[in-house]
C-alpha cells in the first residue's frame, strides 16, 4: 500500500484540463514525453499510473485501506494552520460587527473578509503554473530512452501509451475515467475475478485488461483499428512485469461488433485461431466494456455481440459495463441531456426483458462506495 502523503511526486507535465479525457495523472514518473507518431500522424505520449496498491500486496492477498488523497493530507498536516485561520477569521467578524463602516471601502462597496490564504495553496499555484513542454522524438528513435524504461519496473506503476485528443473515431486511443472506475473494482474484487478467462470489449489503450491481468488468468483484449490494437499491445508488453506474478496472460485481439463472426483471417493482424475462440467460449465467465457507449448505433452494436457471444458461451457470465454519463447541450431539445446514455439504457432495459427461453439477462447496479486504487477524480457521473 502506498500512502499518498507519503509519496514523493513529479510535477504533473499535463494538468487535467488540457487532456480531452479528464483523466488525472498521479506522476512518480521520470517524463512525460511524446515518444513517437502513430501510424495517422497522432502524437503518443507515454504516461505512468499510479497503483495505490503493488501487485505484491494483490498477489499476497493483504486486505486495503481506504487511501489518503492529497488534499486531505494537506488538511490534516496543516490543522494548526487552519484553526490560526478560523481564529482570524472570528476575531476579524468579531471587529467589523462593531460598526457599519468597517464593513464599506471608500466607496461605500462591502468588504468580504476574506480568510488568509495558507502557504500551501501558493505553492499548488505555483505548481500550476509550470509549464513543461515535452520532448518531441521521431518515429524510430524511441530507443533513446530504452534504458530508463527498462529502469521503471516498480510493481505499484502502470506504464500506457496513449494519444490526448484524438477525432471520434480514434477515441479508444485515449484514457478514460470509467476504464480507472472499472479498474478499481476488479483491484476491490480481486478474489471474484483472481483464475478467470474474461474477455474486454473495446479495450481501447489495454489500461483495464492490464489491471484485470493482474489477477485473472487470461484476458482477451479487444478492439478494431490495427493501430490502436498496435497500441494495445504495446501497452500489454509495457506492463507485462505486472501480471508475471500471478502468472496473468492478455491477448490482444481484433473484435468487430458490427461482423457477425470472428477473425479468423490467418494474414489478418490481430485475427483469432479456431483454439483460441474455442478457448473463450468454454471458459469465458466474465466480460467487461468501459464508456464504450457514446455512439447509439454502436451501442446497439456492442448490444447484438453480447447477445450472440453470451449465448455461445458453455458457462454462465457475468458482465460488468462501467461508463460516464456526459451532459450536453443539444439544440433539439433545448437543454441539457445525455442522449447516449439514455439510449444505453433503453437497451439495457431491453436486453433483461428478453424472453427468448435460451439466455436471460439479471441487470444490477454496483454501489461506488469501494476504495480507490489509481488516482482521478471519481465524480458523481460515472
Amino acid at each position: 500500500m502506498v500512502d499518498l502523503a507519503e509519496t514523493e511526486m513529479d510535477n504533473p507535465t499535463f494538468r487535467s484540463d488540457t487532456v480531452l479525457s479528464d483523466v488525472h495523472l498521479h506522476c512518480p514518473s521520470k517524463r512525460h514525453l511524446m515518444v513517437r507518431l502513430n501510424a495517422v500522424g497522432q502524437p503518443v505520449f507515454l504516461s505512468y499510473f499510479k497503483l495505490l496498491w503493488s501487485t505484491e500486496d494483490l498477489a499476497s492477498g493483504k486486505h486495503v485501506r481506504e487511501i489518503t488523497t492529497g488534499r486531505e493530507h494537506q488538511c490534516r498536516s496543516g490543522d494548526e494552520l487552519c484553526d490560526k485561520d478560523r481564529s482570524n477569521i472570528k476575531k476579524e467578524g468579531e471587529l467589523n460587527s462593531e460598526g457599519v463602516e468597517a464593513l464599506l471601502d471608500d466607496d461605500g462597496d462591502l468588504e468580504v473578509v476574506r480568510r488568509p490564504r495558507s502557504a500551501s495553496d501558493l505553492e499548488a499555484e505555483d505548481l500550476l503554473r509550470d509549464i513543461v513542454c515535452p520532448v518531441i522524438l521521431m518515429k524510430g528513435k524511441e530507443d533513446t530512452f530504452e534504458d530508463e524504461e527498462q529502469e521503471c519496473t516498480c510493481s505499484d506503476v502502470v506504464k500506457i501509451e496513449h494519444t490526448m485528443a484524438t477525432p471520434l473515431e480514434d477515441v479508444g486511443k485515449q484514457v478514460w475515467r470509467a476504464a480507472f472506475l472499472l479498474a478499481d473494482y476488479i483491484l476491490f474484487k480481486r478474489d471474484t475475478f483472481r483464475c478467470c478467462s474474461v474477455l474486454e470489449l473495446g479495450g481501447g489503450t489495454g489500461i483495464t485488461s492490464v489491471i484485470m491481468g493482474t489477477v485473472a488468468k487470461r484476458v482477451y483484449c479487444t478492439d478494431v483499428g490495427e493501430d490502436l490494437l498496435a497500441m494495445c499491445e504495446q501497452n500489454v508488453a509495457l506492463n507485462k512485469h505486472l501480471m508475471e506474478p500471478g502468472g496473468g496472460e492478455v491477448k490482444v485481439k481484433e473484435l468487430d461488433w458490427l461482423k457477425d463472426e470472428f477473425c479468423t483471417d490467418p494474414e489478418a493482424p490481430y485475427s483469432w485461431s479456431e483454439e483460441e475462440i474455442a478457448d473463450l467460449l468454454d471458459h469465458c465467465s466474465v466480460i467487461m466494456a468501459a464508456d464504450v457507449f457514446y455512439d447509439d448505433d454502436l451501442t446497439d452494436a456492442l448490444f447484438r455481440t453480447l447477445y450472440r457471444i453470451t449465448h455461445n458461451l458453455r458457462n454462465s457470465c457475468t458482465v460488468y459495463l462501467a461508463l460516464e454519463k456526459r451532459l450536453n447541450f443539444t439544440l433539439r431539445h433545448m437543454d441539457v441531456t445525455c442522449e447516449a446514455y439514455s439510449h444505453f439504457r433503453n437497451t439495457l432495459n431491453d436486453l433483461e426483458n428478453l424472453q427468448d427461453g435460451k439466455i436471460k439477462y439479471t441487470v444490477e447496479p454496483i454501489k461506488l462506495d469501494f476504495c480507490q486504487f489509481l488516482v482521478y477524480e471519481r465524480i458523481e457521473q460515472l
